[in-house]
């Protein structure tokens, strides 16, 4: 490997492209490729290098990284045709930033390494759009310690913190324990928005009037003032995403017998979400299931 790793990232979407343009501006030579090619034009102008498939990016690359929607689109950019596994070697290694159920995510990196011989660390990200361009995401890392140390270099400058969990797919449960929390407090938001708005109260300062107390958090700040003023572009997150995240601990808590009771409620106002169109859209379209935001009379 060069002194210097060469990087490939696959999937530059919401995510990926602020995280791609960040070590594009940190000087790494950065080859890329996304479903849809319309979003890498910005990245080329910034110096990146387009790649023909994810097979392509792995062959000019030391370390792949992927953020991507979902785990059936990680393995078809994996193990699909002209996919990284095709040219995968040994010393190389991927990092996905995607988020998946634990179990797909270990059975993925086994069978990466039975078939190629590299590593895979399932590294999660917490923070959104915002830390992802401003570089201060926290990066919930599960597989090989030494593969992690690798690597880490190249993810402080995506990053506020590395936290390696422990093996393969701890990334994921440690990502679905944020998940957990961020949407039911995204759920309790906006009925506390809506409260706030049925009572007559003045809904868009409610996130300053609780700042610095007990009820104070990121998401507050964040959606409190956009649920208020029912904004939802520039797009925060998708409906669908949270949904799928929130099934996935869902699930895992059954599994384990973990009732996750606030999270299943959450999952529900999201699923009412997205069966009335909202699925691709912001998740402050959750507002529109709420009723009105006039105060009753």
């Amino acid at each position: 490997m060069s002194e210097t790793p060469r990087l490939g990232f696959v999937g530059v979407g919401l995510m990926g492209a602020p995280m791609t343009g960040r070590l594009l501006a940190a000087g790494y030579a950065v080859t890329v490729w996304n479903r849809t090619r319309a979003k890498i034009e910005p990245l080329l102008e910034m110096g990146a290098v387009e790649a023909d498939g994810p097979a392509a990016v792995t062959e000019g690359s030391d370390f792949v990284l992927m953020c991507l929607t979902d785990a059936d689109a990680v393995e078809a950019v994996v193990f699909g045709p002209g996919g990284v596994s095709e040219a995968a070697k040994r010393g190389q290694i991927l990092v996905d930033f995607s988020s998946m159920a634990p179990d797909r995510a270990r059975a993925m990196a086994g069978r990466l390494k039975s078939e190629t011989g590299i590593g895979w660390i399932d590294a999660p990200v917490s923070g959104g759009v915002k830390g992802a361009g401003e570089g201060t995401l926290a990066i919930l890392a599960g597989g090989d310690g030494e593969d992690i140390e690798r690597v880490r270099p190249v993810l402080a400058h995506l990053s506020q913190r590395v936290t390696h969990m422990g093996p393969t797919g701890a990334g994921q449960v440690t990502k679905l324990c944020n998940q957990v929390i961020v949407g039911s407090n995204i759920a309790t938001i906006a009925e506390a928005v809506r409260l706030a708005e049925a009572s007559g109260v003045d809904a868009k300062s409610l996130s300053e009037a609780l700042a610095g107390g007990f009820a104070d958090s990121a998401p507050l700040q964040i959606f409190g003032p956009r649920f208020a003023g029912r904004v939802t572009e520039p797009l925060l997150g998708h409906v669908h995403t949270m949904l799928k995240d929130l099934d996935a601990a869902n699930a895992l808590g059954a599994a384990n017998l973990a009732p996750l009771t606030m999270a299943a409620t959450a999952a529900e106002m999201l699923r009412r979400a997205a069966a009335n169109g909202y699925a691709e859209e912001d998740i402050g379209n959750i507002m529109e299931l709420l009723g009105s935001h006039e105060p009753k009379t």
